[in-house]
């Protein structure tokens, strides 16, 4: 059983480190290292509508990593007026400007809405450069434009996503957890860009219980929620209607949810994914866990598709994402909407910041002036609601006597 006292922090990895160390001094505008993404895509249209606005460069220092002639292309092809400052490397990016690093200089073809491995090869210099300077500190956190995952795919890239490689890249050994946050909810997934056919052999309680330590983490560290309430989802339909219809709700989930229960987390469930979204329910938690991909992200997108970001929580460094893809379909016609990926740029930010109070508040704590109460078996005592009340009620009747008695 997991001590409940460190779900919250524990102790904090080189890179983690590495990272706070060279965090920008107060009151300067974070430099936010952008990737181009897929240049077949609408990568650049998604960075050159949401910087035509001059208020976001008051908010940050913004620094993409791309190609100047790519980007000039869809600055044409698209009529946008956006301009951008050439710079050698992310360090010399200039406030007040939209930078752009140029990753490579060899002429590549832009083709809009088509799949080509030499756009995939594009995205994938831009990735490589924007880690390597996030690892060194030259910018403090990372926004990603959308990539094409079979585009991309080469020997130098064997992920299926953003999540695995940066994970690889810039984890330092942490293993990441994919959060879905809109402004209506928080949604995180167990198994992230893995087939229906492996999900359920997937599904271990050792997964679920982990999965749940490491949103509990990210609420409290990410968000600033000092108690969250976490809602887990079953993987079957109806959840499994009592076996009915499989049995992973009672033999892997339940547990999961009990021994977060017991280690002190607000954790409630399973919950079958069709009626918790349908009625409504995901407003009455802080954070949401989803056993696969398409049964937090359908609803999460029909409920909320212009400000939905993804979140890489549990590396060092900070990552966010628009939640949609590359939009090939509407690709050079001027029609995709920036607000998604706005909306990651304001949450990198949040996120960052929210870090760095977490940390300070925490760097020296006071010492522990007293020992939980516990049960013979060890698990922490809870009260329930009613209980509560009853001690409550029980405790200011003491206290009225013992007044009366004085007087």
């Amino acid at each position: 059983m997991t001590d409940n006292n460190n779900l919250g922090g524990g102790t904090a990895s080189p890179e983690y480190k590495a990272a706070a160390q060279t965090a920008p001094a107060a009151g300067k505008p974070l430099r936010v290292g952008i990737t181009h993404g897929d240049i077949n895509g609408v990568g650049y249209e998604l960075i050159l509508k949401t910087f035509a606005e001059t208020g976001m460069l008051e908010i940050c220092t913004p620094v993409v990593f791309g190609s100047v002639k790519v980007a000039n292309y869809h600055r044409k092809a698209l009529g946008l007026e956006t301009g951008f400052h050439v710079v050698s490397s992310a360090a010399d990016a200039v406030d007040g400007r939209l930078n752009l690093v140029n990753c490579f200089d060899e002429d590549v073809t832009v083709e809009f809405g088509k799949i080509n491995p030499e756009a995939g090869h594009a995205a994938y210099v831009a990735l490589e450069a924007s880690t390597d300077a996030l690892k060194t500190g030259e910018i403090d956190v990372l926004v990603t434009a959308p990539i094409c995952k079979s585009a991309i795919q080469s020997a130098d890239f064997r992920f299926v996503g953003h999540t695995e490689y940066l994970c690889n890249r810039i984890g330092g050994g942490a293993e990441p957890l994919m959060i879905l946050a809109n402004r209506l909810m928080r949604v995180a997934l167990v198994t992230t860009h893995l087939p229906i056919q492996d999900v359920a052999k997937a599904i271990t309680q050792e997964a679920v219980s982990k999965k749940i330590q490491q949103l509990y983490r990210s609420l409290r560290h990410d968000f600033l929620i000092p108690a969250p309430r976490i809602a887990v989802l079953g993987l079957n339909p109806h959840n499994g209607d009592n076996g009915a219809l499989g049995h992973e709700e009672q033999n892997i989930i339940e547990p999961a949810v009990k021994e977060a229960v017991e280690n002190g987390i607000q954790c409630f469930g399973p919950y079958s994914a069709d009626g918790f979204f349908g009625a409504g329910l995901y407003s009455s938690f802080d954070g949401i866990l989803a056993m696969y991909h398409d049964q937090a992200l359908a609803p999460f997108k029909a409920l909320s598709m212009e400000d939905g970001v993804n979140f890489t929580a549990g590396l060092p460094y900070v990552r966010t994402s628009p939640d949609h893809g590359t939009a090939f379909d509407i690709a050079g016609r001027g029609e995709a909407s920036a607000a998604s990926f706005r909306q990651a740029i304001y949450d990198a930010i949040d996120i960052y910041r929210h870090r760095q109070a977490d940390d300070e508040a925490h760097k020296n704590p006071l010492p522990k002036l007293y020992h939980e109460r516990r049960e013979d078996s060890n698990r922490n005592r809870h009260l329930q609601p009613q209980q509560a009340g009853k001690s409550a009620e029980g405790k200011a009747e003491k206290d009225d006597n013992k007044v009366d008695a004085e007087n």
